[in-house]
């Protein structure tokens, strides 16, 4: 596989390119907004940021655990409803996306890593080139989601 391509996998994960990214959107995040319930909306932003941790973590997994357990959508991807956290709960939430990731990086660059052979315990051919769009396009569904939330309530 080209350098090139194992690149623009990592650019699509980490790099500001059409719009915003993580680091934009949890930047300089207000505090007392991490467990505002924006309008019309049924989870608060750190339910939406530790659906992103979760997700994520879930695909990793799913691309390197040979004894991966799916988990069940919704309940086991989103927070409890009532669940909060606090400052220190906000920042082990973005840690740990960033940690996971630097390993879906790894994943990536790694030569040994055929991104196009189907995951030898993965559904219906799944590649780890497929699971890193969907992490992605999960990603960047829910960072552009934030920043629009975080504008409806001045959080900004």
């Amino acid at each position: 596989m080209p350098t090139d391509m194992r690149q623009q996998l990592v650019n699509l994960l980490t790099v500001r390119q059409a719009h915003m990214n993580f680091e934009d959107a949890v930047q300089n995040f207000p505090t007392a907004h991490i467990n505002t319930r924006p309008p019309n909306v049924e989870y608060t932003f750190w339910h939406v940021l530790e659906h992103l941790r979760i997700c994520q973590w879930d695909i990793l997994d799913y691309c390197r655990n040979p004894n991966y357990q799916e988990l069940n959508f919704p309940d086991d991807l989103w927070p409890a409803r009532d669940a909060m956290t606090d400052a220190a709960g906000w920042q082990k939430t973005i840690d740990q996306f960033l940690a996971d990731r630097a390993e879906l990086v790894v994943l990536i660059e790694n030569p040994q890593t055929d991104l196009h052979a189907p995951i030898p315990h993965g559904y219906d051919g799944h590649t780890i080139f497929r699971e890193i769009l969907v992490v992605a396009d999960h990603n960047a569904y829910h960072v552009g989601e934030l920043g629009i939330l975080r504008q409806i309530v001045g959080a900004w």
